[in-house]
């Protein structure tokens, strides 16, 4: 048995020498390289952690001391370390290991949620619980530089810094990234803090001549380093969070373990908020991931372990469709400008930055910032396209709202992720943006149904100077062009077959399963027409007129149930006075488990046997 699989639970790595701590790291990281090489994952951020998350659990007492990971796919090594390294083989499958921290699956995990930047913040509540309850136990939180650039954070650490007696320890894990290098003026800050030439130099020479010293002159050493007033605040300007009135140590090397359990175990014994800087480099271990240049391997699919290569070869998704479309209206306007919320290559703005670099802005994990500035930048003449991904969006709804919808903006989101993802769990499904969407007066919201609509829908989208539109597509492969055999007002008709007993009213990335519908309830000899809304929020008219030649309307897509199109379609059919009833088959509202997106559709009823074994019953 090896000794990774010899760890049950954090004390574990107490009893264990040097040697055989290098050891475990070793085989960490292998176990995290097997895994991720056949089923896909956050490789890099694990890899650069190893050493971090194996300090934390010798310092700390989880799960009595909480450790909560900011956003939580670097939380691999932490699984392994609390009794799952047998399970890993199966990270990412239904049944196996979640890639985030998972309550059901230990008592280490406690934050589940994956969006950026909230960790602190769930520390800060942590920490005044325990203290009212006279407890006396720490809070660590893990928080990457990139997760610092978002606003939450910085909140948080507001309120951190205004009580000196709480038990909580921030460590930044510092790898200079997010999917790629961190922008701004922090990302410049920390920089300064990691690269500083006379800190480090200086601080080298003086460690080399007082550990000579023996017992005394380690000592002296640690208190400089360590020390409010010591060596670094001479030397390192990181004064930016000692100004806040945080205690600061750092910056530590995160691949010296030793390092860094020494760095942990002074914060521990302070007693009051520290803030530990800890520097690594994403992919550490694992040339091909440092070597990436674009986001070294951040979230790789599944790979040959010895090239680093993908098994498969990437086909045009519909990221790319997007990327190509948006650098072809940028040479054709140059009032188009592009943000993102440091997603740059994931939401398909990678070309546009490089053709049009001086047009093209990362904001950092910053949504609420990012859709406001493109208010400013709408009412500066300007036509900014947001893009995000779905989940990402909910961050931003007041800023939609009346940022942008109040004032009028021509203000484009595109939605990559939109519906059901599948293996990334609950907070990365796109489940919610048209419920939360179709709440905004004057928004319109399009959901192409494949490539050559999305291009189509992307230019309409752009052309409206007056009002926000959103343009939403789902995650992976194109599906085949599906063509249109009539146009009802904005609609698209799809199929007409028979008599008027059922009109389909099929929403974006759903389409294709619906023609399946309707070639299965034509079987059984009933008349079926699928439509495509195209722009589907607000219910165009012409849609309305037509469900009333229909004695059924079946409404399907890909967001939940609560509020989305089929809500608002059954609506806008009964201010019109049209009795016809109206079947929705959408995601119910709960939280879904990982799995892949065809699996997560069968179970919850989103397949063309399910909905037309459901409108048969129905009709009969």
């Amino acid at each position: 048995m090896s000794l990774l699989d010899q760890i049950g639970e954090p004390r574990d790595l107490r009893d264990l020498s040097d040697e055989q701590l290098a050891q475990l790291a070793e085989q960490i990281r292998e176990r995290v390289i097997e895994a991720v090489a056949v089923n896909g994952g956050h490789l890099g951020p694990n890899l650069g952690v190893v050493e971090l998350t194996m300090a934390i659990h010798r310092v700390f007492d989880s799960p009595r001391d909480k450790v909560v990971f900011d956003t939580g796919h670097q939380s691999y090594v932490h699984k392994m370390l609390t009794g799952r390294a047998g399970d890993f083989g199966r990270l990412r499958t239904k049944g196996g290991l979640a890639g985030y921290p998972q309550q059901s699956e230990s008592e280490h995990d406690l934050v589940e949620n994956s969006h950026a930047s909230t960790s602190l913040s769930y520390a800060d509540g942590l920490a005044k619980a325990y203290a009212l309850r006279g407890e006396d136990r720490h809070v660590v939180a893990v928080i990457g530089d990139g997760a610092l650039t978002g606003g939450m954070a910085w909140e948080a650490l507001n309120n951190i810094a205004a009580d000196d007696t709480r038990r909580l320890v921030v460590v930044v894990n510092d790898n200079g990234r997010s999917y790629t290098p961190t922008v701004g003026g922090l990302a410049q800050h920390l920089a300064s803090l990691r690269t500083h030439p006379r800190y480090e130099k200086v601080l080298a020479q003086i460690k080399r001549s007082l550990v000579r010293g023996g017992t005394v002159g380690t000592l002296t050493y640690d208190a400089l380093h360590a020390g409010k007033t010591g060596l670094k605040d001479a030397l390192a300007p990181q004064g930016m969070f000692e100004d806040l009135g945080l205690k600061y140590v750092g910056p530590i090397d995160g691949h010296d373990r030793g390092a860094v359990e020494q760095a942990l175990t002074q914060a521990r014994q302070f007693g009051g908020p520290v803030l530990v800087h800890v520097v690594t480099v994403k992919g550490h271990g694992y040339d091909f991931a440092v070597g990436d240049e674009r986001d070294q391997m951040h979230q790789a699919k599944a790979f040959d372990p010895l090239t680093g290569s993908a098994l498969v070869a990437p086909g045009p998704d519909w990221t790319s469709v997007f990327s190509d479309e948006l650098v072809r209206i940028g040479h054709e306007r140059d009032d188009v400008v592009a943000i993102t919320a440091a997603m740059l290559h994931p939401t398909g703005l990678g070309d546009f930055a490089q053709v049009f670099p001086e047009r093209c802005f990362d904001v950092g994990i910053a949504e609420q910032h990012a859709v406001t500035s493109a208010a400013g930048l709408a009412m500066g003449g300007m036509h900014p396209v947001v893009a995000i991904y779905a989940t990402f969006l909910n961050r931003a709804f007041d800023q939609v709202l009346l940022d942008v919808a109040l004032h009028r903006c021509g203000v484009t989101f595109v939605l990559d992720r939109a519906g059901v993802t599948g293996d990334d769990g609950p907070s990365h499904n796109g489940m919610w943006d048209m419920s939360i969407m179709g709440l905004v007066p004057g928004l319109r919201l399009a959901a192409p149904r494949d490539g050559v609509r999305l291009r189509e829908l992307l230019r309409e989208a752009v052309a409206v100077e007056d009002a926000p539109t959103v343009v939403r597509f789902p995650k992976g492969e194109l599906f085949d062009e599906i063509l249109a055999v009539d146009r009802v007002g904005q609609a698209d008709v799809i199929v007409r077959d028979g008599a008027a007993d059922v009109l389909v009213v099929a929403v974006g990335s759903m389409v294709a399963t619906c023609v399946d519908v309707a070639a299965k309830l034509i079987a059984e000899g009933f008349g079926v027409t699928v439509v495509d809304p195209r722009w589907v929020q607000p219910v165009d008219p012409a849609v309305v007129e037509l469900a009333g030649s229909y004695s059924h309307v079946v409404s399907v897509e890909d967001n939940g149930r609560a509020g989305g199109v089929g809500s608002a379609l059954a609506q806008a059919l009964r201010d019109a006075g049209i009795d016809a009833p109206v079947a929705v088959h959408a995601i119910p509202q709960r939280f879904l488990g990982h799995d892949k997106r065809s699996a997560i559709c069968e179970e919850i009823g989103l397949t063309a046997d399910a909905i037309a074994q459901d409108t048969l019953r129905r009709l009969a």
